[in-house]
């Protein structure tokens, strides 16, 4: 009798746990996610502040609370990947924007390169967006 009701249990268990799993909302795909420049030129100069928005572009929406733990800042449009400038993360904004200051020491196009983590989702976004600096 314990084995039949043992067997009884784990069909149970499987069948609540197959319900559950089929309950779950779905995630969108990481390649649902972009980071898009909020603007496109900047000044050169120091202590220059890059904004860019992560979105999710099935729905518009802005995607707030990422964790962005990659930056590059060089000029690699320009043929000069060796010009590269450091990059500071700032405090926030507007729930899905992210906040940066570089230091833009010449005129061109540079290129600001993020990889981020969307909570919730399985992968990361890596996304290389073009500034042009101008004086």
């Amino acid at each position: 009798m314990n084995t039949f009701n043992f067997a009884h249990a784990v069909r149970a268990a499987l069948v609540i746990a197959a319900f559950a799993g089929a309950s779950t909302p779905a995630m969108a795909d990481i390649k649902d996610y972009r980071f898009e420049l909020v603007g496109e030129t900047i000044a050169v100069g120091p202590d220059k502040v890059i904004t860019v928005r992560l979105v999710n572009t099935k729905t518009g929406k802005p995607v707030p609370d990422a964790v962005i733990f990659a930056t590059r800042l060089d000029m690699a449009p320009d043929a000069m990947q060796e010009m590269a400038t450091k990059v500071t993360p700032l405090p926030g904004g507007e729930p899905g924007t992210y906040k940066f200051k570089a230091a833009f020491s010449m005129a061109g196009r540079w290129q600001l390169s993020l990889g981020a983590k969307v909570q919730g989702e399985t992968g990361t976004v890596d996304n290389k967006l073009v500034i042009t600096a101008q004086k």
